[in-house]
């Protein structure tokens, strides 16, 4: 397993469950089955490399629970992928599905390994691996697995096409975020983003502010914040300052233009990771500035877009006076340390899995059109993502209105309370 940090997002994840647990009174027996996944895979993936040298990979496969349905959650290629950080993404990855009220509970799962250092030869090899060591624990209707950090569709069609040929049949429904045309749903690139986006829209209306005359800064420049700053843009709002991991560097920078950052400029010099070209963004006129200069931006909104823990107990406190929302993209961003700054200031927070919730809603979209063969046109996809994302912030901002709680806890309680409503109807607690 990779080493692990200070940081363990799995514990972060059952703090938040355990504050949650407390609001809701929830019974021993249901706190500790909710605590910990229901089932847990780890195994090795052995490659012959190019080199002609058998290189041993980790994978990891977690599910959370599935009380309202089969298990759904991406899978991560990460060099610091680590069980715990798996074991909070599945958690998160429950609660999500059940904020939005789909019929899903949670999974994930990851390899440790680095795609830039790997030919797609040996990723295809690592994405066999994988399902070869699940083929019998996953599935359309027991667990289904998506794209997450570092993995495409191409990689999802290499899983399928395994998974495929181990059980002789055809099963589009194991797999989503497939190639459009392989059974993938039109509408799947943009849903995370533009989720996010639907909820960021609601809160301004509650806020009484207008797109139009606000600016937000982004970290992270992959498919999520590039699709969430086009759909920003759409509606009038303007981008000053995005940030992005450099490959080469190994170290993040921010990309800062004062009169709004030019998303197809900044598209045409980044490469399939997200990095942007630090040289051709200069010859542009941006701004290049440390990485974490996104947070401190004079801005109304910060979307973090990237990773889990970037705003943390010791740099909340840099955070802008004008900013009054934060819409978290990425998964798990926000620590509960910074949580308390941002309550104490009275900044709107759009939880990350409510607010990022439109993939995995799009994804369930993408199941069901799998798995009756029967597939949508993408503006009623992305219509019924829209009615889905606006309902499900509009339960939560009434509770936490009517509840006087921070919205990340009512978020919680109405996810916690399906779940545990769940596990207590089929008997299990």
């Amino acid at each position: 397993m990779a080493g692990k940090s200070a940081f363990n997002p799995f514990e972060m994840a059952q703090a938040q469950f355990d504050k949650v647990a407390n609001l809701l009174d929830l019974d021993a027996g249901t706190r500790e089955l909710l605590r910990f996944p229901l089932r847990e895979y780890a195994f090795s993936i052995p490659v012959r490399m190019d080199d002609g040298k058998v290189k041993v990979f980790r994978g990891f496969r977690v599910q959370h629970n599935d009380a309202r349905g089969p298990t759904k959650g991406g899978i991560r290629f990460h060099p610091q992928e680590t069980i715990d950080t798996v074991r909070a993404l599945a958690m998160w990855m429950t609660w999500k599905c059940a904020v939005v009220d789909i019929p899903l509970g949670g999974g994930k799962g990851g390899v440790i390994c680095d795609p830039h250092n790997l030919s797609p030869r040996e990723q295809e090899a690592i994405c066999r691996g994988w399902v070869r060591q699940l083929a019998k624990d996953v599935g359309p209707l027991v667990d289904v697995p998506a794209p997450d950090v570092m993995t495409n569709a191409q990689h999802m069609l290499w899983m399928l096409d395994e998974f495929e040929a181990i059980h002789g049949a055809k099963y589009p429904g194991f797999i989503t975020g497939k190639p459009v045309g392989m059974g993938g749903s039109l509408g799947r690139t943009e849903a995370t983003g533009y989720g996010l986006v639907f909820t960021l829209r609601e809160a301004l209306k509650e806020l009484g502010l207008r797109p139009e005359q606000t600016c937000a800064s982004v970290q992270g420049f992959g498919n999520v914040a590039q699709y969430a700053i086009e759909l920003y843009h759409q509606l009038g709002g303007k981008t000053l300052c995005v940030s992005c991991w450099d490959q080469a560097d190994q170290t993040s920078y921010s990309f800062r233009k004062s009169s709004g950052i030019d998303l197809r400029e900044l598209r045409s010099i980044t490469d399939r990771f997200g990095g942007i070209d630090k040289g051709k963004a200069r010859e542009r006129g941006y701004e290049v500035l440390p990485g974490e200069a996104w947070l401190t931006q004079e801005v109304d909104i910060l979307m973090p877009c990237a990773l889990e823990n970037q705003v943390t107990g010791d740099n909340a406190g840099g955070i802008h006076k004008r900013v009054r929302i934060v819409a978290e993209g990425a998964n798990g961003p926000t620590t509960p340390e910074a949580d308390r700054v941002l309550q104490q200031r009275g900044i709107f927070v759009i939880p990350d899995f409510l607010a990022n919730a439109g993939g995995v809603t799009c994804s369930y979209f993408e199941q069901v059109q799998s798995n009756m063969n029967y597939f949508w046109e993408k503006d009623e996809v992305l219509g019924k993502l829209d009615v889905k994302m606006t309902s499900a912030f509009l339960a939560v901002s009434d509770l936490a209105r009517r509840k006087k709680l921070f919205q990340r806890d009512a978020a919680y309680v109405i996810a916690v309370n399906r779940v545990a409503q769940a596990c207590k109807d089929r008997g299990w607690v």
